[in-house]
């Protein structure tokens, strides 16, 4: 995959100004990145702080497989965030949490945002470079407090985009498997809580399926499946 990246100083939201541009036909590949977002927002309405010094990115997609993939994104999505994390901080513990979540030491270094776009997918990315604004849901952290200098923002979304554009053509040519497979190799497992939106449950990881859903094994032995939530440990 080619990237065009387009850089604003300062927009409200990466992945609306991504919304236009495959609305007015941008081909897969094409970026937005600002240095400063007036009004992001993470999974489920939540407000991300964007202040300059961070990476804040929206990549337009058009996959092959149309509709019927466009969730299986949120691991290449963090498989590309983790490769990059983990070349910048080769001696740090980096995991993966279900869905799409990056761990630096255990605490949340970046965040995903996927938006369907009609017949494109919008691929949003904030990784916390220089700064890591408060987060009330989990600790969080920054290559800046991982490393003894963070590299340029521009570095680190040259570093995304080459993985980003590695997994999507595995995803594309291979299916899942791969991804999958990776994925568990480097997922955060054991205990967890899983808040849903009308219950929180406690299990234990069971498994990652074929579609990327999460089988928690809950204390009486059985399994539940989960298609959406928030997981803590």
């Amino acid at each position: 995959m080619r990237f065009d990246i387009r850089k604003f100083e300062q927009t409200t939201s990466t992945n609306d100004d991504a919304r236009v541009a495959g609305e007015a036909g941008a081909p897969a590949g094409t970026v937005i990145w600002a240095v400063r977002q007036s009004a992001g927002r993470g999974r489920r309405g939540r407000q991300w702080e964007s202040p300059e010094g961070n990476l804040y990115g929206s990549v337009v997609l058009r996959p092959a497989g149309g509709r019927s993939v466009y969730g299986l994104y949120a691991f290449v999505a963090a498989l590309a965030i983790f490769e990059t994390v983990a070349g910048l901080l080769p001696e740090a513990k980096i995991e993966l949490k279900w869905p799409n979540d990056v761990l630096a030491g255990g605490k949340k270094i970046s965040g995903v945002l996927l938006e369907s776009g009609g017949d494109f997918l919008i691929m949003g990315i904030g990784i916390n470079v220089r700064h890591c604004p408060e987060n009330p849901l989990y600790p969080v952290t920054s290559l800046a407090a991982e490393m003894p200098a963070a590299p340029p923002v521009e570095d680190v979304l040259n570093r995304l985009l080459g993985h980003i554009g590695y997994w999507d053509d595995i995803l594309t040519r291979e299916g899942f498997a791969p991804l999958r497979q990776r994925w568990l190799a480097h997922a955060r497992k054991g205990a967890m809580r899983v808040r849903l939106p009308n219950e929180e449950i406690a299990g234990e990881f069971a498994d990652l399926d074929e579609n990327g859903h999460l089988h928690l094994l809950l204390p009486d032995k059985t399994t539940r499946v989960i298609t959406a939530g928030d997981v803590f440990f």
